[in-house]
């Protein structure tokens, strides 16, 4: 058995409603186990003996759809490769006035691109690093989380089928 971590996108925002036990009872529902939801943001710890990590995701995408009936997309991990993500964050998390953040995807060439804007971001409002398969994102408070020049390039639609973005203070409670 795996265990995963599925980030849901867009839950409990803009309209989308799903409520923690329902979500968790549509995971056991596709024979996964160790179903637990943590915070009402999106986020599935589970178990699975599922080979093929692509297909899981698809699977639980194709499930949401049709259960909760909106464009439902998740990126998929492991609690080993989250927890190396986790313990990688290149920024003194603790900053004071500072957020940190990972940006993750489902799509590598799409984190390129998020990267390759990278020297147009004022280092006064936010930075950014490379991981594996994630971006590490930090932003000053003062400027807002949606008002920065990576926020808004990260929010335009090409990127929501395959990206979304935690708290790393949540990526350590899922942990």
């Amino acid at each position: 058995m795996t265990a995963y971590v599925a980030l849901l996108r867009g839950v409990n925002v803009g309209g989308i409603t799903i409520r923690s036990a329902e979500l968790g009872e549509l995971f056991r529902s596709l024979g996964l186990t160790g179903v637990r939801t943590v915070l009402a943001s999106g986020n599935v710890l589970f178990e699975s003996d599922e080979a093929d990590a692509s297909r899981l995701r698809s699977r639980i995408e194709s499930a949401l759809r049709e259960r909760f009936g909106y464009d439902a997309w998740i990126v998929l991990v492991t609690r080993e490769k989250l927890a190396a993500i986790v313990a990688a964050f290149p920024f003194d998390a603790e900053r004071d006035g500072w957020h940190p953040y990972v940006l993750f995807a489902s799509d590598p060439a799409h984190l390129s691109e998020l990267l390759d804007a990278a020297p147009a971001l004022d280092p006064a409002e936010e930075v950014i690093a490379p991981g594996d398969g994630v971006l590490y994102w930090q932003l000053n408070i003062a400027v807002g989380s949606t008002n920065t020049k990576l926020a808004k390039l990260a929010a335009k639609p090409r990127f929501k089928p395959t990206t979304t973005t935690r708290n790393l203070r949540t990526l350590k409670k899922l942990l």
